[in-house]
């Protein structure tokens, strides 16, 4: 199948939506050459320019697809990404560098892809074909949302997965860390993670957290948000795998 078939398909589930593309890189020639790929596949995309992390920070502009140097004057490639990505989550952050070595710390920003200068066309049409497919797929799955239906304090509440931060067991108690409120509810944590599904874990016999909203972690505790869910020593090899593996589920990827 033709390449602009394959996306002609991919942004229909978009929507009329078009591509906002974002080139970060300090030298000016490099995102000129950037811009000239991204046009020939994407002719209709907004393509927008930056030679420097604080000037793509400042201009609040939220990309579809964000193609980022690394060693930049003032602030690098990772810290400016870990800063755009808070706003933008759901963004295909594909990094643009000349050095292998920050290839695993590109994990911790969620990374779709480490393309290293030089490249060929044919290797930079490959990378644009996978983020645009994923980010049809990704919104093609958030019109199908799941929730469930929690009774508590006498009431019936819908809660969306989706909202979902992190769970936990207190005194016979499911307790759901949502990202406005907090909801108390009898229940089984395991009943929960049965339908919470792929992108949630269970860190320790008394929480499940949503990959999502993890902020950062080490073998003893998973700092969210908006709290703190302990992980169990023999858990926290898993929970690593598995999160890498929900990043290449989300357009994260690496490879």
């Amino acid at each position: 199948m033709p390449f602009f078939d394959i996306i002609s398909i991919s942004l229909g589930k978009l929507g009329s939506d078009i591509m906002r593309i974002a080139i970060c890189d300090d030298e000016k020639s490099m995102g000129q050459i950037l811009e000239e790929k991204v046009k020939k596949l994407l002719p209709d995309a907004v393509v927008e320019k930056y030679l420097s992390g604080d000037d793509l920070i400042s201009s609040g502009f939220k990309p579809d697809i964000l193609f980022m140097d690394i060693q930049m004057p003032g602030k690098d490639g990772m810290e400016t990404a870990r800063i755009v990505r808070q706003n933008n989550k759901d963004m295909i952050l594909i990094f643009v560098t000349a050095v292998e070595e920050y290839v695993f710390q590109a994990f911790d920003v969620g990374a779709f892809h480490y393309l290293v200068k030089p490249f060929s066309d044919d290797k930079f049409e490959e990378v644009v074909k996978r983020a645009i497919k994923t980010i049809g797929e990704n919104s093609s799955n958030e019109n199908d949302e799941k929730y469930m239906m929690i009774q508590s304090a006498g009431s019936h509440i819908k809660v969306f997965l989706r909202d979902i931060v992190y769970a936990e067991v207190f005194n016979r108690k499911v307790i759901i860390h949502t990202r406005n409120a907090d909801i108390e509810y009898y229940g089984k944590l395991q009943d929960l993670s049965d339908m919470a599904g792929a992108d949630f874990f269970r860190t320790h016999r008394a929480y499940l957290v949503h990959f999502k909203y993890v902020v950062k972690y080490d073998a003893n505790c998973v700092t969210l948000e908006n709290g703190t869910a302990m992980i169990a020593k023999q858990n926290y090899p898993e929970f690593v795998k598995q999160y890498l593996k929900y990043n290449q589920r989300k357009g994260s990827r690496i490879g």
